[in-house]
């Protein structure tokens, strides 16, 4: 009953030996969408919908991916809500059965270097894909993905880390002052203790962790005012920081709809629903996927842009 929706962009300079790159974007519950239109795709929106050539498009040295994922984000639908994932497991599994259809309906691809990429809340999606295609590819399953490789932007990968950095990037920042910090750090015991009870136990004890860690990302907001905790240097322009309203009207207008194959399905930039099922994955520490990657010989790239408070530098 589930359905994944992709765009796919060969490689803008022909090469054949392009790798294949799949992007992710994070939210959770974000389309992949807002990073095709707005930051690495091929294409940029423009204010009266047409689109331009991105100059800094990742399509100029890949062949790239965009999914709309978790089952539920953007065009990506199934008709039993029961399928959208509350957990990385769940959420690792959809991916690399949407993987093996691509290579199987790409064919010519299978041979090309693999690599997954992402941002944000993709520090979660990521290192657990990626355990995923390494286990299948050590079992056999299916279709042998020639996976060489992962990338995390500005990633919350170990939340328990980022929570603690907040305070420390705000003051280095000038968002809050030193009272400020040592009032806000007040809460660091028990968002850390949350955490870890979360880790130990599970369900329910996630929330709560989510709840007691947010009070200091919030505590940091009320006094920084309307900055933009994407990129600190900025204001924040609705409730996403960003004015993604071209993106949604291009991609409800019927004509596009139609040449998608999407029929009625509404764009949204980001999934409420999506959201609030993987509320308990929140807190959740991934950073254990990784040293296992490594060691069999995966490239891991971790890179960061210095004005990113959400997750900042200092949490990576």
């Amino acid at each position: 009953n589930c359905r994944m929706f992709y765009f796919f962009f060969e490689s803008r300079n022909g090469a054949k030996d392009a790798p294949v790159v799949i992007w992710l974007t994070g939210g959770p519950g974000c389309a992949s969408e807002l990073a095709l239109f707005y930051e690495n795709g091929p294409f940029k929106i423009n204010n009266d919908l047409s689109l331009s050539w991105n100059e800094y498009g990742w399509d100029k040295g890949s062949n790239i991916i965009f999914v709309d994922q978790p089952i539920g984000t953007g065009f990506s639908y199934s008709s039993d809500e029961n399928d959208i994932p509350t957990d990385e497991a769940g959420v690792s599994n959809d991916l690399y059965t949407f993987l093996q259809a691509f290579f199987k309906e790409h064919p010519q691809f299978v041979k090309n270097e693999f690599y997954i990429t992402g941002e944000s809340y993709a520090g979660h999606y990521i290192p657990a894909l990626a355990s995923r295609v390494h286990k299948g590819n050590k079992n056999k399953e299916g279709i042998i993905i020639n996976f060489k490789g992962l990338a995390i932007g500005n990633g919350l990968t170990n939340p328990r880390i980022q929570y603690q950095a907040y305070t420390q990037f705000a003051l280095d920042n000038k968002l809050i002052t030193k009272e400020d910090k040592a009032d806000i750090d007040k809460l660091v015991p028990s968002c850390l203790d949350a955490t870890k009870t979360c880790e130990n136990e599970g369900g329910d004890s996630c929330n709560i962790a989510a709840d007691e860690c947010e009070q200091i990302f919030s505590s940091i907001l009320s006094v920084a005012g309307n900055v933009n905790y994407y990129d600190i240097r900025k204001k924040c322009e609705g409730s996403l920081c960003y004015d993604f309203s071209n993106v949604e009207t291009l991609l409800n207008k019927k004509t596009v709809r139609d040449a998608l194959g999407v029929g009625d399905i509404e764009f949204v930039s980001c999934s409420n629903e999506v959201h609030r099922a993987l509320n308990q994955d929140l807190m959740k520490n991934y950073e254990g996927d990784i040293p296992p990657l490594l060691e069999d010989g995966i490239k891991v790239l971790i890179y960061v842009g210095e004005f990113d408070l959400i997750c900042n530098w200092l949490g990576e």
